[in-house]
């Protein structure tokens, strides 16, 4: 097993400690494969080690594209403030609170925004973010819990998108990925990213 929790991301513990495993009572058929179990208390559970491969998946391809080129929206408030640290880090652009409607599909809005990527943390609450980024055809990725309907999503993370602990520690890990594939310093901190 020591091995094994080498090649992870961050330690094993960390995940374990954030929750980002920690899933909801209800599953969608498509986070069936990532689900490893259910607790006495309803709860699903999915597999770190899945976690941790697609947060690796997602880190190259999030590295593949430039700054300027990538959307983050995130309408679940867990997730404000660790949103708008990772693009602080990154310079990638971030919409937080309501998807202004539009935004990526009408150029003669003033908060018109080209993008090659969209990244949803939620893509329930983040839907219409969703649904223009497939109108525009740019690939979606997102952070998907075990209720959460992939349709519409290239590339899911399976993990814990409502819990804030879990959150900051996905985007600690994408900035510090990020970063590093740019051969730019990071010198950000977990505990950073779980700040108010």
């Amino acid at each position: 097993m020591a091995g094994k929790e080498e090649e992870l991301l961050v330690p094993l513990d960390t995940y374990l400690k954030s929750g980002i495993h920690i899933g909801t009572k209800y599953k969608n058929k498509y986070m069936e494969p990532f689900i490893y179990k259910i607790r006495n208390d309803g709860l699903f559970v999915l597999n770190v080690q899945e976690i941790d491969h697609r947060l690796k998946l997602l880190s190259n391809f999030l590295n593949q594209y430039k700054s300027e080129d990538i959307v983050v929206v995130c309408r679940r408030e867990n997730g404000w403030s660790t949103v708008k640290l990772f693009s602080e880090i990154t310079g990638i652009k971030a919409f937080t609170g309501r998807y202004p409607p539009g935004m990526l599909t009408n150029p003669n809005l003033e908060i018109f925004t080209e993008t090659k990527l969209i990244f949803a943390v939620d893509p329930w609450p983040d839907k219409n973010a969703v649904k223009d980024a497939v109108k525009i055809r740019v690939p979606v990725l997102a952070l998907c819990d075990t209720n959460n309907d992939t349709l519409n999503v290239d590339l899911c993370c399976p993990c814990n998108n409502k819990g804030k602990k879990s959150l900051a520690l996905v985007f600690y890990v994408l900035a510090r990925e990020y970063q590093k594939a740019r051969k730019k310093g990071f010198d950000a901190t977990l505990e950073d990213f779980e700040k108010e």
